[in-house]
């Protein structure tokens, strides 16, 4: 559309660019934010939304929001691409859903109005910025109006950004444990505390090691925020070029691993992580089962997961090839933002507003495939157990 932006028209292969990254709620752009009007933004919010809800989970919200009802065949689907084990609770979920995802963005803008006011902003820009930044970072995506993103902002706009980050990463089904807890003093699943402590040690972790390794003039709480924007929003309060090599190799750690499943992030997930993680420590000791919290983890569960961990390894790796054959911004850099496609965080050192149209088009790719790929996985594999399987077995061989 002509009148998205303020002075000039959006080329094809740059309006692609954005869309998808806004719909892949990722946050790399090839053109400043600041040159969108209202209308550009108001494009953004609506793809941001959208994407960061789902193609799933919207489309059966709306068809319950219209029979009042779903059905068996819809409940399934739904629970395949929300981890969710209870057809009961489907219904209440979806409505939880949408209501924690407006309440969240709701007073998260409401404090970030009151931020950026005591910024400096009239009350009508706090109230535009507070609105755009609070669905931005509840939905992960990392867009921001303001070229220098957040740098110099003041600590309540940081806290509420980092708070709106970790409700939209958590993951919608762990709220709603959350939630059920403190209402019914019902206890929580495996798959909710492995999240939260995953998530937890995560974000302390990578505070500490980007506070002491980052650079001499990092304060604790710019190192908070990276460690918790790293994991899938894309938003930075200090320019990332000043950071120690160590501390942005980390951060590429923290964008490899991203949110938890169900949520408006991306990555290989926390839950694989961390039974990745659990499994080798097992392995290492000899041990043949894996239990965490007096729950065994089946086989196949292990074996998806590290599924996903190598094909995340494999198109990083793939694409990082690819973009170094046409571009010359040094391997770290351009591993960097691939990494950051793939994990749909936004984090960029500078290489995606200087690609030409060949490396658009891979960063595209990697980012619907970062978006798209640990969902279609498990449709696959949901898909394949339906099928009758011969019970043969072979014999076992040793390989050194």
């Amino acid at each position: 559309m002509p009148w998205i932006l303020r002075n000039e028209n959006l080329s094809f292969i740059d309006s692609l660019f954005i869309s998808t990254s806004a719909v892949c709620v990722t946050g790399l752009t090839t053109i400043n934010i600041s040159d969108f009007n209202i209308f550009g933004e108001l494009t953004l919010l609506i793809l941001m939304q959208l994407g960061a809800i789902g193609i799933m989970t919207l489309s059966t919200t709306f068809i319950l929001a219209i029979k009042g009802n779903i059905n068996l065949k819809q409940k399934i689907n739904f629970i395949k691409t929300q981890s969710n084990n209870s057809l009961h609770d489907v219904n209440h979920v979806l409505r939880f859903i949408l209501r924690i995802t407006f309440i969240s963005e709701f007073f998260g803008a409401i404090l970030l109005s009151i931020g950026f006011y005591l910024q400096g902003f009239s009350i009508l820009g706090a109230i535009h910025y507070g609105i755009f930044h609070a669905i931005s970072a509840f939905c992960n995506a990392g867009f921001s109006p303001f070229d220098n993103s957040l740098i110099g902002m003041n600590n309540l706009i940081k806290y509420t950004i980092i708070l709106l980050i970790i409700i939209g990463g958590i993951g919608y089904y762990v709220i709603y444990e959350l939630y059920n807890k403190f209402k019914t003093k019902k206890k929580l699943s495996l798959h909710s505390k492995i999240v939260l402590i995953s998530t937890v040690s995560l974000i302390i972790i990578g505070t500490v090691f980007i506070y002491f390794l980052g650079s001499n003039n990092i304060s604790i709480t710019d190192s908070l925020f990276q460690s918790v924007t790293a994991r899938t929003a894309g938003f930075n309060t200090v320019k990332l070029k000043d950071l120690h090599y160590l501390s942005l190799f980390f951060i590429v750690f923290l964008m490899f691993i991203g949110a938890s499943p169900g949520s408006t992030g991306g990555g290989i997930k926390t839950t694989t992580f961390f039974i990745v993680f659990i499994s080798i420590i097992n392995i290492l000791k000899g041990e043949t089962t894996i239990k965490v919290f007096k729950r065994q983890i089946s086989n196949s569960m292990i074996l998806k997961s590290f599924a996903v961990l190598s094909s995340y390894f494999a198109i990083i790796f793939i694409g990082t090839l690819l973009l170094l054959y046409h571009t010359s911004y040094g391997f770290f850099n351009t591993m960097f933002e691939v990494t950051s496609a793939m994990g749909t965080v936004g984090l960029s050192v500078g290489v995606t507003s200087e690609l030409e149209n060949y490396g658009k088009l891979i960063i595209i790719l990697i980012m619907f495939i970062g978006r798209i790929g640990p969902a279609s996985i498990a449709m696959i594999t949901f898909s394949k157990k339906n099928q009758i399987k011969l019970k043969i077995k072979y014999p076992e061989e040793a390989i050194y």
